[in-house]
């Protein structure tokens, strides 16, 4: 079994990294702090090509096709050098849930429509799924999508939306026939300013404060018949297929934040002294960075090989559910850690330890909530 990358892959990785520690070292304490969203980056990221990895280079992308593996490569480099989790997530969001899908399943008119604003950084797209009654439990959506001539008129409210407050397009799911359950679930694409679509204000949340959350209400909502992405009744194909990549790519983010947090955490208790030595020296600290390094490492297996399997068209279901579970958890325990190794200096906001930690909650909920992936593992075991 061969673990090793091609140089291709790893001089480009590289490259993300140089230009994120060139061009997105803004002050993150703060931006964190007002809840900044930086639009800047976001235009720098496009430039250099990052919202165009999840595209072919016709509509926007950055190479000739789509290489999961080098996105995935590029975007662990992106949350290593950036220390901005929010950005990365936000981009991720984009990347996976909104811009993968229109390619999959959009018809070329919609993709020459806005894939190209969308990789450039002109628009930005929010992929709308969650419900107040419809979260973990998807199929119990309460967004209507009533079937009128010339298109839907759509009704229901979305909370918890990655972008909303400044989406210029949403990929919005609804159920044409509520009593076809989750075949009835069915996607359009809605653009900002349409008559009965209303973003709600940003909503302040514990981590990851520079990337905007909020809501959309839909009320008679008219969409044409082409705005629908898919076929009627495709949502539910839709939704599985962009979880598996977001779930992959948005944690391999999170795999490069946790190696920056790692190193730094070293670079302190190998500085700091106590009692006459470095309290790395100390063997309940020192632990603490051997479960931090264990953590890394078998998170990162569960990564490329669900990028790996993804890559070759192999189904991933139970696959991507091990990663989300065991990464997610592994990013809040090693950020518990690295601020139990730096002391009271951890706790403080202005050395920026205790953000990540703040920023890894929200791993344990999103795209699936860590106690949802442990029922899709013992289910899919025949539990």
């Amino acid at each position: 079994m061969d673990f090793s990358w091609s140089k291709e892959y790893t001089d480009y990785k590289d490259e993300v990294i140089r230009f994120a520690k060139d061009n997105l070292q803004y002050d993150v304490i703060e931006a964190d702090a007002k809840s900044l969203f930086p639009r800047e980056s976001w235009n720098k990221c496009a430039s250099f090509g990052i919202q165009g990895l999840s595209v072919p280079k016709k509509y926007g992308g950055s190479f000739a096709e789509i290489d999961l593996m080098r996105a995935v490569l590029a975007m662990e480099g992106l949350g290593y050098a950036c220390a901005d989790n929010g950005l990365s997530f936000g981009l991720n969001a984009q990347m996976w849930t909104m811009q993968m899908p229109l390619y999959h399943f959009g018809n070329e008119e919609q993709r020459a429509k806005y894939l190209p604003g969308l990789t450039s950084g002109k628009i930005i797209g929010a992929h709308a799924l969650t419900e107040p009654e419809a979260g973990s439990d998807v199929f119990s959506l309460k967004m209507t999508a009533e079937k009128v001539e010339g298109g839907y008129i759509l009704n229901g409210k979305k909370c918890y939306i990655t972008l909303a407050p400044i989406a210029d397009v949403a990929l919005i799911f609804a159920n044409i026939n509520p009593k076809l359950g989750k075949w009835g679930m069915t996607a359009f694409l809605i653009e900002k300013g349409t008559e009965g679509f209303i973003q709600k204000p940003m909503q302040e949340k514990m981590g990851l404060r520079t990337v905007p959350i909020g809501e959309f209400e839909l009320n008679d909502c008219f969409v044409s018949e082409e705005s629908r992405l898919g076929k009627p009744g495709a949502g539910f194909s839709i939704m599985n297929h962009s979880l598996e990549y977001d779930r992959c790519c948005i944690l391999a983010s999170q795999l490069g934040a946790m190696e920056r947090q790692l190193e730094e955490t070293i670079a302190f208790v190998k500085e700091r002294k106590q009692f006459g030595q470095t309290v790395g020296k100390f063997q309940s600290v020192s632990n603490r960075i051997a479960d931090m390094k264990l953590r890394l490492e078998t998170s990162r297996l569960l990564l490329y090989k669900v990028a790996w399997m993804k890559q070759n068209g192999k189904p991933a279901m139970l696959e991507a559910a091990m990663l989300k579970l065991h990464l997610g958890e592994s990013f809040v325990q090693s950020s518990m850690d690295a601020i139990r190794s730096n002391g009271g200096r951890g706790y403080l906001t202005q050395y920026g330890v205790e953000r990540d930690l703040r920023d890894a909650v929200g791993g344990v909920l999103y795209a699936g909530t860590s106690d949802i992936q442990r029922n899709i593992i013992a289910s899919l075991l025949g539990v």
